[in-house]
């Protein structure tokens, strides 16, 4: 799942090496962090999942300045925790269509949040405001990550369901 990158700036690329990060098959830059050594059996979680999962996961994510998270949904809720950089703007596309946004970063005045909670199964993505050249976030998935519960979104069919989004939905997705 990784392909060949560099980072485009100075700054990106040093805490790429110090984290470890890794390209992400959605965009950006990921490492994890944490994964509990608690697991949770099949039994005691909801339908949707089809194997047992971890109590929880954590990440470190960077995005740069011209690369994007692509709409993407996963079957747990996941919080974004801003840390460095350029604040991040998340979409989210609920199921009867809206798109709602928010601005992950730690300017007050503006508006801005330290973290934000998307609800599972809903379609979101995210990019850096570019005020830097990069943003680094943090995110945690409960019950933990497992790629078994991941759904990149496609082009085509995120436009079937939504046209009224055809912008938002052409710039952030890549397939």
């Amino acid at each position: 799942m990784t392909e060949k990158r560099i980072p485009s700036t100075s700054r990106a690329a040093e805490i790429v090496q110090h984290l470890n990060l890794l390209p992400h098959p959605e965009g950006g830059w990921y490492s994890e962090v944490y994964r509990s050594e608690e697991i949770l059996q099949l039994v005691s979680l909801p339908q949707r999942y089809s194997s047992e999962h971890c109590f929880s996961t954590s990440i470190y994510f960077l995005l740069e300045k011209d690369d994007f998270s692509a709409f993407h949904r996963i079957t747990s809720d996941e919080t974004w925790h801003f840390y460095l950089g350029s604040p991040v703007v998340l979409y989210t596309i609920d199921t009867d269509g809206s798109v709602n946004s928010v601005i992950l970063g730690n300017d007050f005045s503006k508006g801005q949040q330290l973290q934000f909670t998307i609800r599972r199964n809903k379609w979101f993505a995210a990019s850096c405001t570019k005020e830097d050249d990069y943003s680094l976030v943090g995110c945690t998935v409960a019950p933990g990550f497992d790629y078994s519960d991941f759904e990149l979104g496609k082009r085509n069919e995120l436009l079937k369901m939504y046209p009224q989004h055809t912008q938002l939905i052409s710039e952030y997705t890549r397939i």
